[in-house]
């Protein structure tokens, strides 16, 4: 009897409790394991494209290298014409590129506040005409406007460019939840801080997605500055038209399908970068 007593004040001895029905209830869980979080950039974003880049340029210099390149060819490709052209194309995409952000997010944000919404409408239809021109005919009244040279082909880049930028600044910003901006409001936030602190972290997604488009955009623009004198890779595009030399034009048309995967893979990268680290999947 005094050791059933014990046995009844002292409790089951086992991993396992009695339940009230005389079952067994599970031990007490320990800790949760926290969740591994995915890597903010994969292995394949990182390998695959660059080093199919780097094969591409390697087939192409290994051919030239076997390629029989007469008088015109070579005259064409010497004297450092080829890093010359290459760079101006980066110029041309990275100026451009940054009046695009300079024009396009301010006033993003300015048609999203308060009277400036009525002007909404007006500004995207500017934007959408800026676009749907053909890039050519919009150079060529550039050209016979400002006359010849690296400002007018910078100016219709950006006028062709403006409208992803802009547009999905515009959308980011109305996608917001009102219920934040509110709590936003109600814990003493400016609208200078609702603005910088809440809405432009939460539409950096698509304000990000928009700069992309814009970058590859420009790559494709800049060969079309040749015809206003901008120089760029259009130059050996077109010196391999009109004097119908392939190898030419095969190294402008590589070179400009190169430098627009690689600014299109920086451009994503940048996109997993810089989005916020509540946003992340």
């Amino acid at each position: 009897m005094r050791a059933t007593a014990a046995e009844e004040t002292s409790g089951p001895r086992g991993p396992e409790a009695s339940g009230p029905a005389g079952g067994t209830t599970a031990p007490a869980a320990g800790p949760p394991r926290p969740e591994r979080r995915p890597a903010r950039v994969g292995r394949r974003k990182l390998t695959f494209l660059p080093v199919g880049l780097i094969a591409v340029c390697l087939a192409t210099w290994l051919w030239f290298e076997q390629a029989d390149l007469d008088a015109l060819t070579r005259n064409a490709l010497a004297g450092g014409q080829v890093s010359k052209a290459l760079w101006q194309h980066i110029q041309l995409t990275a100026i451009s590129t940054f009046f695009v952000l300079v024009i396009a997010i301010p006033l993003g944000i300015l048609l999203t506040r308060g009277a400036f919404r009525r002007a909404t409408p007006v500004v995207m239809a500017l934007a959408n005409t800026g676009q749907a021109t053909p890039a050519i005919g919009l150079l060529a009244l550039l050209v016979i406007w400002l006359g010849i040279g690296r400002r007018a082909a910078l100016i219709g880049m950006i006028l062709y460019a403006v409208l992803p930028v802009l547009s999905n600044t515009i959308a980011g910003l109305k996608a917001n939840d009102p219920t934040l901006l509110e709590a936003g409001r109600g814990i003493g936030m400016s609208p200078m801080g609702v603005l910088t602190r809440v809405e432009l972290p939460l539409a950096v997604p698509l304000i990000l997605a928009g700069v992309r488009t814009a970058l590859v955009l420009n790559v494709g623009t800049a060969t079309l500055a040749v015809f206003g004198g901008g120089g760029g890779l259009g130059v050996l595009i077109t010196t391999g038209i009109t004097n119908q030399r392939m190898p030419v034009l095969v190294l402008g048309s590589v070179l400009t399908v190169v430098l627009a995967l690689l600014v299109d893979w920086l451009a994503s990268l940048a996109e997993l970068l810089l989005r916020p680290r509540g946003l992340r999947s």
